[in-house]
């Protein structure tokens, strides 16, 4: 639960403001206006409190207010009050150089546990959290609210975004980015986009259906020794790189660090589904290829090679990549590349680009190809622009498991 602040509402002397279940939506409006419709979820939870007071942010200018009891979908009465006339009728913490929206609640909330859901609405003209930058629009906004969600302009495609967000596309094509806050303080949000999406029928996405991810569960689960180790301090970085998805192709490159005493090489099991190529191999320390080559199972059993327990079907395929041996207190840097082609996790369906696959890794990057832009994200993720002007996707696992990523995207607007 979230304390907002101390209150006495209007005939309940002592009582205490408090609320849970905050969840805001930003539906960012034309650009040179500088203002964004908000849509504010907040269950007021004081025993017996017949008032609730939203404050209204500095340096915001307020317009277009609604409340609404969301039990009933009825309006409610409410009054844009200042600061002291909120301290006069019940709020004693109010500050005095704010203003608030003092909404007068359909029932006093109930004894108990009781609670009242309010919807509050209105439109914020406020150029410093969002304005226009370079081609683009900005929205700068710390966000003391956990749950939180942004629209963007139709026409506009997401380019960037620090804060791990979905990316979810509206019935008509806006792209909606959400995300939860969990560390301390607002979160900072700087969310980045710029003109290109389509807009009109082009725009619209296909409705997600029951299909499944064609990945099954992994029928173990990770070992003790997995679940165990330190993830902050394990050093692989994957960046997969989308071709066109019509090749059903993606390039990774994988760094690595190996230290354990004796090792001489990294064997990649590739899985199924999927068929490897252009496999490469990189000493970062010294700048030296290595030697890399794709084996089958059967290969690989005839050479007496064997993995560290990952079972390999004779004609499944390996990447071997070799290296000089490790000696003791010694590692090595290793940088991977191969390119893959997976229909079953990367194609094309209709008009738009799917990339279904697990990401077992503490750090997994995704790049889109040149030409498309991101209008679905499942796990969520920080967005960026590489310097080639690429969307990028990162993600940070911190839990010992894998994330099941599902990714869509749609063609840009001919230019």
């Amino acid at each position: 639960m979230v304390t907002m602040a101390l209150a006495t509402p209007a005939g309940a002397q002592g009582l205490r403001q408090t609320s849970q279940d905050e969840y805001t939506l930003y539906e960012l409006l034309a650009p040179d206006t500088a203002s964004f419709k908000i849509v504010y979820e907040v269950t007021a939870t004081t025993a017996r409190a017949k008032a609730f007071w939203n404050p209204i942010r500095k340096g915001s200018v307020a317009s277009d207010e609604a409340v609404f009891d969301m039990m009933t979908g009825a309006p409610l009465k409410f009054d844009q009050v200042t600061g002291a006339q909120a301290k006069a009728h019940g709020l004693d913490s109010a500050d005095l150089e704010s203003d608030y929206i003092e909404v007068h609640l359909a029932r006093p909330v109930p004894p108990d546990g009781g609670q009242a859901r309010v919807r509050i609405v209105k439109t914020y003209k406020d150029a410093k959290s969002y304005f226009p930058q370079g081609d683009g629009i900005v929205f700068d906004r710390p966000l003391s609210i956990r749950r939180n969600a942004v629209v963007l302009p139709a026409g506009y495609q997401l380019t960037d975004c620090n804060v791990p967000s979905q990316v979810l596309s509206e019935p008509d094509g806006r792209i909606r980015i959400s995300f939860m806050h969990q560390r301390p303080g607002p979160a900072a949000l700087v969310l980045k986009a710029k003109p290109g999406a389509p807009t009109g029928e082009a725009a619209k996405p296909r409705p997600p259906t029951t299909a499944r991810s064609w990945e099954p569960p992994p029928a173990e689960g990770p070992s003790e020794r997995e679940r165990l180790s330190e993830r902050a301090h394990q050093d692989r970085d994957i960046i997969y790189f989308l071709q066109a998805p019509e090749t059903n192709a993606f390039s990774l490159s994988h760094d690595y660090t190996e230290s354990r005493e004796g090792r001489d090489k990294y064997l990649n099991v590739v899985r199924i589904g999927s068929k490897v190529s252009r496999p490469s191999g990189k000493l970062l320390d010294t700048g030296a290829n290595l030697k890399a080559e794709i084996l089958t199972g059967a290969q690989m059993k005839a050479a007496g090679i064997t993995t560290d327990g990952d079972p390999v079907a004779p004609d499944q395929e390996v990447v071997v990549t070799r290296f000089p041996p490790i000696k003791k207190g010694q590692s090595v840097r290793l940088r991977l590349s191969e390119t893959y082609t997976a229909p079953q996790s990367y194609h094309l369906d209709g008009d738009e680009l799917v990339l279904d696959r697990r990401l077992g890794r503490p750090r997994n990057s995704v790049v889109l190809p040149r030409g498309w832009y991101l209008t679905w994200l499942s796990i969520p993720a920080v967005v960026r622009q590489t310097p080639e002007g690429l969307t990028r996707i990162d993600f940070v696992n911190g839990r010992p498991d894998s994330v099941d990523v599902l990714i869509k995207g749609k063609r840009l607007a001919a230019p």
